[in-house]
């Protein structure tokens, strides 16, 4: 098995005008999907992003701070999980709950380095 880093790039919640009641019904889709990797054994670690970024760039250490609206694509969260190829880490992928929010999967495999 190798390790695969699922990527989700979408919009903030707060800034996509749902209700309450919809961030919480979102929310539920995210702690099943969540569940169920568990229970497969596939997901190793993940975690949900703050919309906040603070870049750090350049010789000089240049810091910006950007506002999630200014970026095309937010970084909302990630989970790495454990699949045999990237057919295997697509299908975890299948049940990302924000798909029919406009949201999107980046699936990148996990270098290991030898020392």
């Amino acid at each position: 098995m190798k390790d695969f880093m699922l990527i989700f790039l979408g919009e903030d919640y707060a800034d996509m005008g749902l209700s309450p009641e919809e961030m919480q019904t979102q929310m539920g889709k995210w702690f099943a999907w969540n569940t169920k990797m568990q229970e497969a054994g596939v997901v190793k670690d993940g975690h949900a992003l703050h919309p906040q970024i603070r870049r750090v760039s350049g010789p000089e250490r240049t810091i910006t701070d950007i506002a999630a609206t200014e970026v095309k694509e937010l970084v909302g969260g990630y989970y790495i999980v454990m699949a045999e190829d990237f057919e295997g880490a697509a299908k975890i992928a299948e049940d990302y709950p924000d798909y029919h929010l406009g949201g999107t999967v980046e699936i990148r495999e996990v270098m290991v380095f030898e020392q």
